[in-house]
């Protein structure tokens, strides 16, 4: 017959599993920002919530010299300047795209060094990725980064922290179109963008398949003329996050 344990050993187990519990809570429990209906309603600004006749266009996982020039090209072609939010070490690979990205009027965020799931604590490992992101791009462009955005858009306190730390302001989105996925088409991403799409809104596309199904950039660089024109149709201005909360460019 097994014996209980004893108070002391129940004591021990408690002394070790409430502050473990409490860490991991702490930790993910930003991720709640995740669902748009809590950050919409809670977190506007998080959400980039902007101002009413103006649309945020964004980009994240680049840069890809597959896929990227060719939204470029694209954005060239709608007269549009967009918002990219790029990955460390895909930024030190291709820095000639980087220059060019930013040569061709549009902005860089960090999306991360690499992009990596949050599910376990790394704080030093966020902030030593994410200043050295937002490095490599001041180093290749002179600019310094303002935006951050999460790898999967999940937050975490370290993510919080270190964006903080690097001085950078974390922007999720109201809409996407779930372009990442094998089935999706021009038309599924369109219509998914348009479906969530208001005045004040921030759009998440994706220029790569890096992280993503085989190809489905197709989808997203397909999606957005239909996209832009559902926006100039009803008379919202499309642009990047730098010209999305005051007419002056300047984030409030």
């Amino acid at each position: 017959m097994n014996a209980s344990p004893g108070p002391s050993a129940v004591r021990t187990t408690a002394a070790v599993l409430v502050p473990a519990l409490a860490c991991a809570a702490a930790h993910i429990s930003p991720a709640a920002t995740w669902l748009p209906s809590v950050r919409r309603a809670c977190f506007p600004r998080l959400a980039g919530v902007g101002r009413p006749d103006h649309v945020a266009l964004t980009f994240d996982d680049g840069p890809d010299p597959l896929s990227t020039p060719l939204f470029l090209d694209a954005l060239d072609e709608l007269g549009v300047r967009a918002t990219f939010f790029v990955l460390g070490d895909g930024v030190v690979r291709h820095p000639s795209l980087v220059a060019e990205t930013v040569g061709r009027g549009h902005e860089l965020g960090v999306h991360g060094w690499g992009h990596e799931r949050p599910w376990l604590p790394a704080p030093a490992a966020d902030r030593r990725g994410l200043l050295r992101t937002a490095g490599a791009i001041h180093t290749l462009t002179g600019r310094r980064p303002r935006w951050y955005r999460p790898p999967y858009g999940i937050l975490t306190s370290g993510r919080l922290a270190a964006a903080r730390t690097a001085g950078l302001r974390t922007v999720l989105w109201t809409a996407w179109g779930r372009d990442w996925t094998p089935s999706a088409t021009g038309a599924s991403v369109s219509a998914q963008v348009r479906a969530d799409l208001h005045g004040g809104g921030t759009v998440l596309l994706h220029d790569t398949d890096r992280t993503a199904a085989p190809g489905c950039w197709r989808a997203a660089l397909a999606a957005l003329p239909e996209i832009v024109a559902a926006c100039r149709a009803a008379r919202l201005s499309v642009g990047p996050l730098a010209e999305h909360w005051t007419r002056g460019g300047a984030a409030g």
